[in-house]
């Protein structure tokens, strides 16, 4: 009797158009994917932004006033002790986090009271940090934010 070689297995040809095939689907879904990180840096900047504007809205209706430009976003953090001293301040500050947080760039938000274009300006300068720009390096504001 003949006994048949059962050996299993993938042949070099087999592998080759399975390393094909997925240079090709990395080749086309690597760039899409890679380019949404700007969208998505941009999303986080709006959302913390409104995160920030609870914060300040908080912080006028224990003290009546929005910290000043000098006190900055540190007074959602801890009590003011320059400028108009808030009488109410929440022990634990207005921020879940303890910290400000910097922008998905590392940046800063920009914060300025009383503000141009309202009772305050909260805003990002975007992936540049430079004032102004377009597309990932434009300016992300409260106002555009609503």
């Amino acid at each position: 009797m003949k006994q048949l070689d059962n050996r299993r297995g993938f042949t070099l040809i087999e592998i080759m158009v399975v390393i094909v095939i997925l240079a090709l689907l990395a080749a086309l879904v690597g760039p899409r994917l890679m380019g949404r990180t700007d969208d998505a840096k941009i999303t986080d900047a709006k959302v913390q932004i409104k995160n920030i504007e609870t914060a300040l809205k908080l912080y006028k209706l224990d003290n009546g006033t929005f910290p000043s430009t000098e006190q900055g976003l540190s007074a959602l953090v801890t009590k003011p002790t320059v400028g108009t001293i808030p009488n109410n301040y929440k022990s634990e500050g207005y921020l879940e986090s303890k910290k400000v947080p910097k922008d998905p760039w590392g940046n800063d938000y920009i914060y300025i009271s009383p503000g141009e274009q309202g009772d305050y300006d909260l805003l990002s300068y975007g992936a540049d940090g430079a004032k102004g720009g377009e597309g990932k390096n434009a300016d992300i504001s409260s106002a555009d934010v609503k």
